[in-house]
C-alpha cells in the first residue's frame, strides 16, 4: 500500500505520516522495486493507535512510551498508569489556566462594549496599563 492510500485509510495527512516516520513512531518500511515505501496492515494499526493517542493530546514522547510498553506485553503496566495520571494532572492544570484566560478576556471585553474610537477603546487602554 502506498502512502496516499494509507492517508485515506487512516485519516492522517501524508505530512503527518512522514512526521511520525521521522520521529521514529513507525518502523523502517520495506521498499518496492520503484523505491516507494510499502505500508502494511501493521503500519495502519500503528498509525491509528498514534492518532488515538494524539487525539487525547498526548505528546510524541508519551506516545513513544506507550508504544514501547505495548511491545512488552508481559511487563507491569504501572508505568502506563503513571503516565496517564501525569497527563491528567497536566490537563487539569491547563483547564485552570484556560479558565483564568477566559475570565481575563471576558473582563477585557467588558471594558469596551460600545463602538468607540481607537483613542477611547477600553480594551486597548486596558492592555496599555
Amino acid at each position: 500500500m502506498k502512502i496516499g492510500d494509507v492517508a485515506k485509510t487512516t485519516g492522517c495527512s501524508i505530512q503527518t505520516i512522514r512526521f511520525y516516520e521521522k520521529k521514529g513512531l513507525l518502523p523502517e518500511l520495506k521498499r518496492s522495486s520503484g523505491n516507494y515505501r510499502v505500508y502494511d496492515k501493521g503500519t495502519i494499526e500503528q498509525l491509528l493507535f498514534i492518532k488515538q493517542c494524539r487525539s487525547l493530546d498526548m505528546s510524541i514522547t508519551e506516545v513513544k512510551t506507550l508504544m514501547d510498553s505495548r511491545s512488552r506485553p508481559d511487563q507491569s503496566c504501572s508505568n502506563i498508569n503513571t503516565l496517564i495520571a501525569k497527563h491528567l494532572s497536566d490537563v487539569i492544570i491547563r483547564i485552570k489556566e484556560l479558565n483564568a484566560l477566559k475570565s481575563s478576556l471576558e473582563n477585557m471585553a467588558s471594558k469596551c462594549d460600545q463602538n468607540k474610537t481607537i483613542r477611547d477603546c477600553g480594551i486597548l487602554n486596558y492592555l496599555h496599563t
